[in-house]
C-alpha cells in the first residue's frame, strides 16, 4: 500500500530525515513516534505531497510520487497546526475542503455530512469554528481530512492540547476508521494512544529509525522489568535484606520482571499489603532502553 524507501530531507545544514525506510500495509494502521525534532512531521509532509524529498522514493496504493494530484486524491491529512477558517461554519469549512478535492453538488452535501457526524459535530455544523473549543476544533480538522474519503489517512499529533472526552472520541474514531479498512499513519511524541492503536510503529530519533516492530514485539525485547509499587498496611519493620528497590515509609518501589515472587515471598513472611500497582513497560520504556532518554516534548 505504502513504500517508504531512502528518504532524506534536509533544511539548510539540518538534516530532517536520514535513509527513512519503511512500508506499510493496506489496512494498517502504523505509527511514526519520537521527540520533537525527530522527524514525523516532515515524514507526513512528504507523504501528503506538501513537501517533495531530496532523495528517495515514495510510492501510495502503487501511484508515485505524492506531490502529483493524482496521487495525493488518495490521501487525507491532519495536520498537527489546524487548517481552518474560523469565521466559517463547521460546515461551510467541511465543504470547502470536499471541493479542493474535485467533490460538488449532492456528492458534496452527502460527504460533508457523514465527516461532521462522523466527528460528533453535526449538530453544530451551522456555528462558527471561532466560538469551537481545542477539541472541537481538532474534530473538525479530522473531519475536513476525511471529507474527500481517501483510503489513506495521515495523522500529525491528533491529540495536541484536547481534552479527555475528545480524545477517546477521536480514538473510537481511529479505531472505526481502521475497522473499515482505512490505511492510518499516527505520528506523535506520546506513546500511550499510539500503543492502543498501532498495529505497528517505528520509533524515530534525529531523522532515523531506531526500532521498528509490533508494539508487543518492541515492549518484549526493549521494555525491561515492570515497576512496582506497594503500599504496606503499616511501615515494614524487618524488610527482608534480598528485597530490591527502596522503602520508605509504608511505600515500597522496586522494578521486577518477576514481581510475584517478591509479593509472596513477602505475603508468606506474614507482610500485608493494602494496595499494590504493577506499571508495565510500554513504548516510553522501549525508547529510553534505546536511547538512554525520555521522548522529550
Amino acid at each position: 500500500m505504502i513504500q517508504v524507501r531512502s528518504l532524506h530531507k534536509s533544511f539548510g545544514a539540518q538534516v530532517a530525515l536520514d535513509n527513512l525506510s519503511f512500508d506499510v500495509d493496506a489496512g494498517e494502521s502504523f505509527g511514526l513516534l519520537g521527540p520533537v525534532g525527530a522527524g514525523k512531521t516532515t515524514a507526513l509532509h512528504l507523504l501528503a505531497g506538501l513537501l517533495a524529498p531530496d532523495s528517495g522514493e515514495i510510492t501510495i496504493d502503487d501511484a508515485p510520487d505524492p506531490t502529483r494530484p493524482a496521487t495525493r486524491r488518495h490521501i487525507g491529512i491532519a495536520t498537527q497546526a489546524l487548517t481552518l477558517y474560523e469565521d466559517l461554519t463547521a460546515e461551510q469549512n467541511a465543504r470547502f475542503f470536499g471541493r479542493l478535492y474535485g467533490i460538488s453538488g449532492a456528492k458534496l452535501d452527502q460527504h460533508a455530512s457523514w465527516a461532521l457526524e462522523f466527528v460528533g459535530l453535526g449538530e453544530r455544523r451551522g456555528e462558527l469554528v471561532r466560538s469551537f473549543s481545542g477539541g472541537m476544533a481538532r474534530r473538525l480538522n479530522l473531519a475536513c481530512a476525511l471529507v474527500h474519503n481517501p483510503p489513506v489517512l495521515l495523522l500529525d499529533e491528533p491529540m495536541a492540547g484536547i481534552d479527555a472526552q475528545s480524545r477517546a472520541l477521536l480514538l473510537e474514531n481511529f479505531r472505526h476508521l481502521k475497522a473499515h479498512g482505512r490505511t492510518i499513519i499516527y505520528a506523535s511524541h506520546e506513546f500511550g494512544d499510539a500503543e492502543a492503536l498501532c498495529d505497528r510503529v517505528a520509533l524515530l530519533a534525529e531523522g532515523r529509525i531506531i526500532a521498528l516492530d509490533t508494539v508487543e514485539d518492541l515492549v518484549a525485547g526493549y521494555g525491561g522489568p515492570a515497576q512496582v509499587t506497594v503500599e504496606f498496611a503499616s511501615p515494614p519493620v524487618d524488610m527482608p535484606a534480598d528485597m530490591p528497590g527502596d522503602v520508605e515509609g509504608a511505600t515500597w518501589r522496586f522494578f521486577s520482571e518477576d514481581p510475584l515472587a517478591y509479593l509472596s515471598q513477602l505475603s508468606a513472611e506474614g507482610m500485608a499489603f493494602a494496595s499494590v500497582r504493577v506499571d508495565a513497560p510500554g513504548l516510553h520504556s522501549v525508547f529510553q532502553s534505546l536511547t538512554g532518554r525520555g521522548q522529550g516534548g
